[in-house]
């Protein structure tokens, strides 16, 4: 049985830790610096909570000694100093961070690490990642990598056309943070919220604007082998107008915590949201100019006896999935991971990954 920290006892948190105990592989203890935030977690033999701030380095390290792998579901911002509590402590790292800046902390970390760091181990960057490149091995050479994801209310009823579904602080950070893509073949940086589209899936119409941090670390494997590539938010048509007019108008991008508070109080929270993920890779292969396309819904559901969101299901699949094939070697033991490095195939029939199984009947057969 392999002993797991987990940071932060949200809503994320909660679900990859009902996810690892149900398996009974795992003994997990939950550590958060609020006692309230105890809450999410299901009560389980295999599940203990731990109060905790983990600014405080000692303690977090005392906490992470001898554990097998600490699984960080912390705020963006305090993710680095989860993993160089897990440097110190000689402990496995995996996170579900977007923020561009904490990946490249985390990538200088591991250098000489003698465990593995991985981060990005969620939705997107992370489940994404692994399509993306999956698809992308498949031609001769390329040309473009269009990565579109989007956690959705299956029924909005305000002019977002928008619940909360996850971090609110991580969704604000998307929206106004400079977002990777690659054109012409060179890595640059362009503005959130912008090169707005229309599409359809299954007769519903969507729109895809730039969001930071999508992309992960595909950027830099790909950069000079693809023309094209990017990464963008769906949402339902209006939404993007209505961000733009609350960040610029009104320059709540720059008052962050008064557009939480807004979003917090405004924006009613819901289990009831679907999961679009829609990516598509065109390139040349025999000689053809072809495109390979992978899309995919993901609903709400129960996962090992516990009732989740579709963001829920999907980001702590992903975590927990990781850490499955790297507890079972199937993963680099030491160094900086990559998400791409992750098979698709071997990831999809894992006990976890099946969540994403677009065969799969059921999502509570997944684990």
């Amino acid at each position: 049985m392999k002993e797991i920290v987990i940071i932060g006892a949200g809503k994320i948190g909660g679900a990859v830790a009902a996810m690892l105990a149900a398996t009974g592989d795992y003994r997990v203890s939950v550590a958060d610096r609020s006692e309230t935030q105890f809450s999410n977690i299901d009560r389980h033999l295999g599940i203990c909570t731990v109060v905790l701030d983990v600014s405080d380095r000692e303690s977090l390290v005392t906490v992470l000694t001898g554990k097998f792998a600490v699984l960080s579901a912390a705020p963006f911002d305090l993710t680095g100093l989860v993993a160089e509590a897990a440097l110190e402590a000689g402990v496995h790292y995996l996170d579900l961070t977007e923020d561009v800046a904490t990946t490249k902390k985390v990538e200088a970390l591991a250098k000489g690490a003698r465990t593995a760091f991985i981060p990005q181990c969620g939705l997107a960057p992370g489940f994404i990642s692994i399509v993306a490149n999956d698809l992308a091995k498949r031609f001769d050479s390329l040309d473009s990598v269009r990565m579109r994801v989007g956690a959705l209310p299956q029924y909005p009823s305000n002019a977002l056309n928008y619940n909360l579904t996850w971090s609110t602080d991580g969704l604000i950070n998307e929206y106004i943070e400079p977002c990777e893509a690659i054109v012409e073949g060179k890595l640059v940086t362009v503005p959130a919220l912008e090169e707005r589209e229309e599409f359809s899936l299954d007769g519903v119409t969507y729109e895809a604007f730039n969001t930071s941090g999508g992309l992960g670390t595909l950027a830099k494997t790909l950069e000079g082998k693809v023309r094209t590539m990017n990464y963008r938010t769906i949402r339902y048509p209006g939404h993007q107008a209505i961000i733009k007019a609350l960040l610029n108008d009104l320059n709540l991008k720059n008052r962050r915590d008064v557009l939480k508070d807004l979003f917090e109080n405004a924006l009613p929270a819901t289990m009831q949201d679907v999961v679009v993920i829609f990516v598509t890779v065109c390139g040349w292969r025999e000689g053809r100019y072809m495109q390979e396309t992978y899309a995919n819904k993901v609903y709400a559901g129960t996962v090992g006896g516990k009732k989740m969101s579709a963001i829920q299901i999907t980001t702590a699949a992903g975590i927990a999935t990781v850490l499955d094939l790297l507890s079972h070697g199937k993963l680099p033991g030491k160094g900086f991971v990559r998400q791409e490095e992750v098979d698709l195939t071997t990831l999809l029939n894992n006990r976890f990954g099946q969540v994403y199984n677009p065969d799969a009947i059921k999502v509570k057969e997944a684990v």
